[in-house]
């Protein structure tokens, strides 16, 4: 049974007269590497700064390993912030900048050397101690500030879109190391991200939030392959989302003027319900082939896949694929019962 070391209960915040958490339930546990994911607004760094303890909720508790921590300050709690801009001293060398929380604890200068080895060495920085923090390269400064968090062994790392000021190439490699320290350290990350790539390659739980409310948690594949309604469809990866359409009962809905197959249970009878088809889930045939049939409208060549959009009969379908296709080409579209998800209207 996994343990859980942070739980949200009921949480809101007020900014004036804007409430931008609107009751956050939320279990965290023990070496989970858990993000935060969704649009700039929706209240995933409020909720970050008060797990950390530099905003105070308006409502609900914060509970540490079941004590209530909503009142104590952010120094007491054991818990570390990454900030996206990395805050480092630039008067101290990487060996100080790391240092530093250990030096305010008063402890053994030995230690301490020792430590700050040890924590650069996982980070990937070893023989580094004596440089300029102001002549590394941001990936290196992002490295710095993750080693000068971890150097304390906290129980929980906050990182507050750490990547965001990093090269796209840079960006992956850093995901890959992020989620390599993570494993290595073993402790609680709490990632802040709007990019959804980011959460879905490092995550092992994916909160989906909008409008200080969570829409949805579970697995990268859970997000990815069965959203819950159509904001988490549409704000993770590009999505075919049909509004208009019945489960006429199980394992069949109707959408486009005809019935499809699906492996969709449990909705009543001629319910009213939205249909979510990934782009990646459509196969292009010969129009008399297809499911339906359209004309190609635009073709974008997206190095790995061709993205096209197709117009058909009842609306417009975003289509990848590997095959080359041209503009006012007829084609037919198909795609398999399970890559037809139905969720409930928002």
């Amino acid at each position: 049974m996994k343990n859980k070391i942070i739980e949200l209960k009921n949480l809101t915040h007020n900014f004036g007269d804007q409430q931008v958490l609107k009751g956050i339930n939320l279990n965290i546990y023990q070496n989970e590497f858990l993000t935060l994911l969704g649009p700039s607004g929706c209240g995933k760094t409020t909720t970050l700064r008060i797990i950390a303890g530099f905003e105070e909720p308006t409502g609900g508790e914060v509970l540490f390993n079941g004590i209530d921590v909503s009142k104590v300050p952010a120094y007491k709690r054991e818990v570390n912030t990454v900030f996206q801009n990395y805050a480092l001293f630039p008067f101290l060398n990487v060996h100080d900048n790391v240092a530093f929380g250990l030096k305010i604890k008063k402890v053994d200068e030995k230690f301490i050397d020792a430590k700050v080895s040890e924590t650069l060495k996982l980070v990937g920085l070893e023989g580094f101690e004596d440089r300029d923090v102001t002549l590394l390269s941001g990936g290196q400064q992002q490295r710095v500030a993750i080693a000068r968090a971890l150097v304390n062994e906290p129980k929980v790392l906050l990182l507050d879109e750490p990547l965001g000021a990093l090269d796209a190439k840079l960006r992956k490699e850093m995901q890959t190391e992020l989620k390599k320290i993570q494993e290595e350290v073993g402790i609680t990350f709490i990632f802040v991200t709007h990019d959804q790539e980011e959460a879905l390659s490092m995550s092992d739980t994916v909160v989906v939030m909008n409008e200080g409310v969570i829409q949805q948690i579970g697995t990268p594949e859970d997000i990815y392959n069965e959203p819950e309604n159509r904001f988490v469809a549409g704000f993770i990866g590009a999505s075919n989302i049909i509004g208009d359409a019945i489960m006429r009962e199980d394992c069949l809905v109707s959408f486009d003027g005809q019935d499809f197959e699906c492996v969709d249970k449990g909705f009543k009878e001629n319910e009213p319900v939205e249909v979510v088809i990934r782009p990646e889930d459509i196969e292009l045939v010969k129009p008399k082939q297809g499911l339906i049939w359209g004309v190609v409208k635009s073709v974008v060549f997206k190095g790995v896949h061709y993205e096209l959009v197709v117009e058909t009969e009842y609306r417009d379908y975003l289509v990848q694929t590997t095959r080359q296709f041209e503009t006012e080409d007829k084609v037919g579209l198909t795609f398999e019962p399970e890559g037809i998800h139905v969720m409930y209207p928002m």
